[in-house]
């Protein structure tokens, strides 16, 4: 499955993105006037293939879940049930994600890739599907443990190649699963307690940053846990000497089952060229794999905002992407992505429904 969807990446279309640029100049307004957001209609028009891309409709939250080892090394100040606990509230819809969710008219859709405490209140059928009717007043789980949490990935590799393997196919299958339903548009989301520090060390190996330029305070960690959470890093890069050139190897050695699950998401997404909006910093690190995977996979990545966490911001000046909003958030979960989403939309919608000069009737300079 992964080789095939790997194939399956293409480039952008051209011929649809000069079409846009072309139209764009034609409609009532300055040439460049929308700023980023003609660049990013453009974009669009090349994953569609069309002039104007289809607006992006049905937009579906995927949230990957799992656990993470390197929690013995006191990386967080919560404890690991926290993220068990976390998907509770999602499935009740109680937690920020599904309040934006709500405001943008989205599914969420929680996948448990790989959490270690059971999850009060889950359903227990293991088959609870992902596809059929999206509906974004329920939120729903997708059982699709690979491994009830990472191996500490200062003492072991995270994952073997076997399960990294697994977890990026658990993603590409939600991806198929959910467009098949409906889906316009994925969002990207995440709940671990503790992956900020596998995802600083994903981009580390990435983009070559150093281990503290990566590494930020996720969740607020005071100075002696932010100190050992860099050394963490660090450790476990110097253990594993990852080769970003093997982009499952990085993921084994030290990413997290979610970040995995994540990039077969964008994977599968680019594959059936449906853009990704990209929420924070996990998401970062996952694209990264994504394009070490298909470098064209960039081509269906949106950057929703810019994270309060510094390797949010190696990780997208490496794949070239500009965030639409800059709010400070460092929450995960999707927010972000949500939040921009109604960007992403009117960008697109412009191509749809601007007049243009000739047809409005209005002189050009």
């Amino acid at each position: 499955m992964l080789e095939s969807t790997i194939a399956a990446v293409a480039p952008l279309d051209e011929a649809a993105m000069a079409e846009a640029r072309e139209l764009h100049g034609r409609l009532t307004k300055p040439a460049g006037s929308l700023g980023a957001l003609e660049e990013l209609s453009v974009r669009l028009a090349g994953l569609a293939g069309a002039c104007p891309p289809p607006l992006p409709g049905a937009p579906a939250v995927a949230v990957f879940a799992g656990d993470h080892g390197v929690h013995a090394q006191r990386v967080s100040p919560w404890p690991q049930e926290v993220t068990a606990q976390m998907i509770a509230n999602f499935l009740a819809g109680g937690a920020v994600v599904n309040a934006f969710a709500r405001q943008a008219g989205a599914t969420v859709t929680v996948v448990d890739v790989g959490v270690a405490t059971p999850i009060p209140g889950a359903p227990t059928d293991p088959d609870h599907p992902a596809a059929g009717t999206l509906d974004p007043a329920v939120p729903r789980l997708v059982s699709a443990t690979v491994r009830p949490g990472t191996r500490d990935l200062t003492v072991a590799a995270a994952l073997t190649r076997d399960e990294a393997r697994a977890a990026v196919e658990v993603g590409v299958r939600v991806a198929e699963e959910l467009i098949g339903a409906g889906a316009g548009i994925l969002l990207t989301g995440d709940m671990g307690i503790g992956n900020t520090t596998p995802a600083a060390a994903l981009i580390a190996a990435f983009t070559g940053a150093d281990a503290a330029d990566a590494t930020g305070r996720g969740t607020g960690v005071d100075d002696p846990t932010y100190r050992r959470k860099v050394e963490v890093v660090r450790a476990a890069l110097d253990r594993h000497r990852p080769d970003p050139a093997d982009p499952l190897g990085v993921l084994a050695a030290v990413g997290g089952l979610e970040h995995a699950a994540l990039a077969g998401l964008i994977l599968g997404a680019a594959a059936r060229r449906v853009p990704v909006l990209l929420d924070g910093v996990i998401a970062g690190s996952a694209a990264l794999a994504a394009a070490a995977f298909a470098p064209d996979a960039v081509g269906a990545m949106v950057a929703g905002h810019r994270s309060a966490e510094p390797g949010a911001t190696l990780a997208l000046r490496r794949l070239g992407l500009e965030p639409l909003i800059d709010l400070g958030l460092r929450l995960g979960e999707g927010t972000g992505a949500l939040l921009a989403l109604p960007v992403v939309t009117g960008a697109v919608r412009v191509l749809h429904e601007v007049a243009t000069f000739d047809s409005a009737g209005v002189a050009e300079k």
